[in-house]
């Protein structure tokens, strides 16, 4: 019986997640959230359907009923989550939380399989993190003076990162978080909400070039700390904000072409200068030729999701364990071999209509100030998808960051559901700019006809 559950769940599994990739891309169809109302309804339903299938194959093969209740919990919680949000929020952008928890749903799925442990651990997070997370849309919505601490953010940000880079623990030769009272932080992922709200006020208020070279200058402060904190993978997410924040500022190429001509060199001294740097490029040259060493990860990686073909092996049926730090660098490649390389692609392709739904969010906007800051969000979050899914693929050298919303790794899922939130309370200040401007149109024509009145 468990092999029959195995075989035809894998199916279903793979078959739901399509529907609803397809789904989100289906809504770009549509304008207003009025009209994506049934869309996103079928949204909820294969959602959860597809968390029913995954735990219905961890049963099958586990048979523990610990699983069953910590489900129960998880179907709980998100259906609060989403019912809660268009309650408070109906003028919230509904695709993106609905991503976001399905997202957060296939992360829990994969670390329950993983991790049992860490993946309670990782629900109690999500749940805290949500608790707080709520009151974000509300406040960007609400307070505008949040524009007015440009150099605080700076500061606060330089402070957190510098002093990880002097009193942070060594992990895998980089500084990356402290320890206190037996809580583990890592700065830099909170630190990147400070660096956006820095960087989109400092582009909203420069008006000649002096101004645009200090911003500059700070932002190379936070890259150069975490680069000698060697925390690279957040030096280069930090770097590409800066990037495309000032290229959407100026809509200048030529700064565009000077940043990418500039993060060429870098990488070049980069290499030169240090050692795991090379050993990451060798290994993503060439995995294969030190498979038992510096290679050993990325060829794990690419056997799992070779292994796992279109539709995988089943939950438990793999061995995505073999590969180091599986839970946090390399979860695309657990979930491409136990869930088939269908349901990962689908995966990515979910993460890259909330992209879009965000950029779309800031196309629209017409406050300069939070244009940027959503943009920003958005950058960061593909670009950060990019790196951990090219890194595990080998389609670019290793940087060791999380998957949003799916790798294990509190800090991370609290900035990530707290970015998403922003960008909620931006998506209601885009909803009151399109009424104001639906109310000057009223007026305006209200106008004409009683000019017209009058001439008459």
């Amino acid at each position: 019986m468990e092999v029959y559950i195995t075989e035809i769940s894998k199916y279903v599994i793979a078959g739901l997640l399509f529907l609803y990739s397809l789904e989100a891309f289906m809504a770009f169809r549509f304008k207003n959230e009025e009209k994506r109302k049934w869309l996103y309804a079928r949204q909820i339903i294969l959602m959860f359907a597809v968390q029913i299938a995954c735990f219905v194959q961890i049963m099958a093969r586990t048979g523990k009923a610990v699983y069953l209740f910590f489900f129960a919990f998880q179907i709980i919680i998100f259906a609060s989550v989403i019912m809660l949000f268009y309650i408070i929020y109906p003028e919230g952008n509904r695709l993106i939380i609905n991503n976001s928890c399905m997202l957060l749903m296939i992360g829990m799925i994969i670390l329950t399989r993983l991790s049992y442990d860490r993946a309670v651990r990782q629900f109690f997070i999500i749940v805290a993190s949500f608790v707080i997370g709520f009151f974000v849309p509300e406040i960007i919505f609400k307070f505008d003076f949040l524009k007015k601490f440009t150099w605080i953010y700076a500061a606060l940000g330089v402070t957190a990162i510098g002093v990880v880079l002097l009193l942070g623990a060594v992990t895998n030769g980089s500084k990356i978080s402290y320890t206190v009272g037996g809580v583990t932080f890592q700065p830099s992922e909170v630190v990147k909400i400070l660096f956006l709200f820095f960087m989109a006020g400092a582009l909203y208020s420069s008006e000649n070039i002096w101004q645009l070279l200090l911003t500059s200058f700070v932002a190379a402060v936070h890259v150069i700390i975490l680069v000698l904190s060697k925390d690279l993978g957040s030096a280069l997410i930090f770097f590409v904000i800066y990037l495309a924040m000032i290229y959407i500022s100026t809509e200048n190429i030529g700064y565009l072409a000077m940043g990418l001509g500039f993060a060429t060199l870098a990488s070049a001294v980069a290499y030169q200068h240090f050692s795991h740097v090379q050993v990451r490029v060798r290994a993503w040259m060439d995995p294969f030729t030190d498979i038992e060493g510096s290679g050993y990860q990325v060829s794990q990686s690419l056997f799992g999701i070779s292994s796992g073909g279109w539709f995988g092996v089943g939950l438990y049926g793999g061995s995505p364990s073999s590969i180091p730090f599986v839970e946090q660098d390399f979860i695309f490649s657990a979930i491409a071999e136990e869930l088939g390389v269908i349901f990962a692609v689908m995966m990515a392709l979910i993460c890259v209509s909330t992209f879009i739904e965000i950029m779309r969010i800031g196309y629209f906007l017409r406050d300069k100030y939070y244009r940027l800051v959503v943009c920003g969000i958005g950058v960061a979050y593909i670009f950060q998808t990019f790196l951990t899914i090219g890194g595990g693929a080998k389609f670019i050298p290793l940087t060791g960051v999380t998957l949003p919303f799916v790798s294990y790794g509190g800090s991370s899922v609290l900035v990530t559901i707290i970015m998403i939130m922003i960008v909620e309370g931006i998506s209601m200040i885009r909803t009151d700019e399109k009424k104001e401007a639906i109310e000057r149109i009223k007026r305006q024509r209200d106008n004409e006809r009683r000019k017209a009145s009058q001439r008459d």
